[in-house]
C-alpha cells in the first residue's frame, strides 16, 4: 500500500517514491516484513514437527513479529502523511490493528521475557 501510494503522490514535481530517503525507509520496511515472515515460518515448522526448541522459536517469532508490525504500521502512517490518520484511508486501520494485535497476542517485551525464561 505504501509503495503504491509513493508512486502516485507527487511532491516538488516528482513522485515521492523517487526520493532516496523514502526508498531507504521502504526498503527497511521490506526487510522487517521478510524477516518476520521467515521467523514465523521457522517457528510454525518447529511446532508442527515437535522440535524441542519450538517454544523458544515461537516466543522469538512473537517478539520479532510484534515489533516489526508496530514499526511497519508506524512507518506507513508517516509515509502517507496527513491522509493516513483520516477515516478516508486504510492506513489508520493498519496502525490501530497493529496496536490491537499487540494487546491480543502479547507485546514484544512479553515474548522476549519468555525467550529468556
Amino acid at each position: 500500500m505504501t509503495v503504491a501510494y509513493s508512486k502516485e503522490r507527487v511532491q516538488f514535481g516528482r513522485p515521492i517514491g523517487s526520493f532516496q530517503a523514502l526508498k531507504h525507509r521502504m526498503a527497511d520496511m521490506l526487510v522487517l516484513v521478510e524477516t518476520a515472515r521467515s521467523i514465523a515460518w521457522a517457528a510454525a515448522y518447529a511446532v508442527s514437527v515437535g522440535a524441542p526448541d519450538a517454544p523458544r522459536l515461537a516466543a522469538s517469532a512473537g517478539s520479532w513479529c510484534s515489533d516489526a508490525l508496530e514499526q511497519v504500521a508506524a512507518e506507513t502512517v508517516q509515509m502517507h502523511g496527513g491522509i493516513a490518520i483520516t477515516w478516508e484511508h486504510d492506513a489508520q486501520l493498519l496502525f490501530k490493528r497493529a496496536h490491537a494485535l499487540g494487546q491480543l497476542f502479547g507485546q514484544a517485551h512479553e515474548h522476549r521475557r519468555a525467550v529468556l525464561g
